[in-house]
């Protein structure tokens, strides 16, 4: 049984989310001890039960401790099928976080996963729904992964009720992705619900004008809902054979000026860097960039990523070799296959 520290790092949800993935994947029990254990509020959350849960279903195991507050928990991976499961966190929890830990391990199941899930689908400390759909599945479609993603309804905080369904294809082997370059297309949506749309539209134009402050074009929607809360953000993506992304949720007190400019902010950033990914896409596609020994170049390297990659080296025969100090490129080392 491996054993992992959640404490190690950031010791957030994801050594715990990562871990239970890549234990149905690789076929290895898994025992984590410390979760969580630097945050406020610390050990298992719902949504760190439903990802569990989730991943439980998906691969036939079973797993000792999952309980709210519960600071260890073991888990014991069975035969990763496929299938068809439906889940509700229960609160505003990501749904995009449980879906994480659900994608690596189906991507090898024998037939088809479709998960139907209902919590938060753009919530704060997680990546939002349309960074999700727009920009990371996007970027594993490029590694040769085929996941459909369906909104049918948006989940702000605090009641959550969102609802997504996903379908993820079996994938027989993960290749390196390719960034070629190309002509530079920047699109976003601005999404809003149970407020005035002309916030949304305030939203909208400040993105705009920052863009076109740089001398680019952008094309921006609005999408207008109903929701179990009231709540508004805006997701940007550029595409030129990379595809980089940034977001940004509305909060009171923050003025709709300022969530548009923070997002094209963000984005322009990555842009003017030449990477091949953002910043916040690092942590989500290495675990991908592991399994096939690929690379790509980013800005930074959060304590996120580099948590992950600690992680990693725990499961996989993996290292990472990370050059460059504006400009860094990661690279996923003498990977060997189980």
């Amino acid at each position: 049984m491996i054993e992992i520290d959640g404490s190690y790092g950031e010791g957030g949800g994801q050594i715990l989310r990562l871990s239970v993935a890549l234990s149905a994947l690789l076929g290895k029990p898994v025992k984590v001890k410390n979760i969580r254990a630097k945050r406020p509020n610390p050990g298992l959350r719902r949504q760190h039960i439903t990802a569990i849960e989730a991943v439980k279903k998906i691969c036939g195991g079973s797993a000792v401790g999952l309980k709210e507050g519960s600071l260890s928990i073991e888990f014991y991976p069975g035969e990763i099928i496929g299938g068809e499961y439906a889940f509700n966190i229960g609160t505003a929890g990501s749904i995009t976080l449980v879906l994480q830990a659900c994608i690596l391990p189906s991507i090898f199941a024998e037939k088809e996963t479709k998960l139907v899930l209902t919590g938060g689908t753009d919530v704060k400390w997680s990546p939002s729904w349309d960074y999700f759909q727009h920009v990371f599945l996007p970027l594993l479609k490029k590694m040769g992964i085929s996941i459909e993603a369906n909104l049918l309804r948006r989940g702000y905080y605090p009641k959550g009720m969102g609802k997504a369904e996903v379908k993820i294809q079996p994938c027989k082997e993960i290749h390196p992705p390719s960034f070629k370059n190309g002509e530079l297309n920047i699109e976003g949506i601005v999404h809003i619900a149970n407020l005035p749309i002309q916030i949304a539209q305030r939203v909208k134009n400040s993105a705009e004008n920052e863009i076109k402050r740089k001398g680019m074009e952008s094309s921006i929607t609005i999408q207008q809902g109903e929701a179990s809360s009231p709540g508004i953000g805006i997701a940007l993506w550029a595409s030129n054979g990379k595809i980089i992304g940034a977001d940004c949720l509305g909060e009171r007190g923050l003025p709709a000026e300022k969530v548009g400019k923070n997002a094209a902010q963000s984005l322009l950033k990555e842009i003017e860097a030449g990477v091949d990914v953002d910043e916040r896409a690092v942590d989500q596609i290495l675990p991908y960039v592991a399994l096939a020994s690929s690379s790509f170049t980013c800005r930074k390297i959060s304590k996120h990523a580099e948590t992950e990659m600690w992680l990693l080296r725990k499961f996989l025969d993996v290292d990472f070799e990370v050059k460059g100090e504006r400009k860094k490129e990661v690279r996923a080392l003498r990977y060997m296959k189980k």
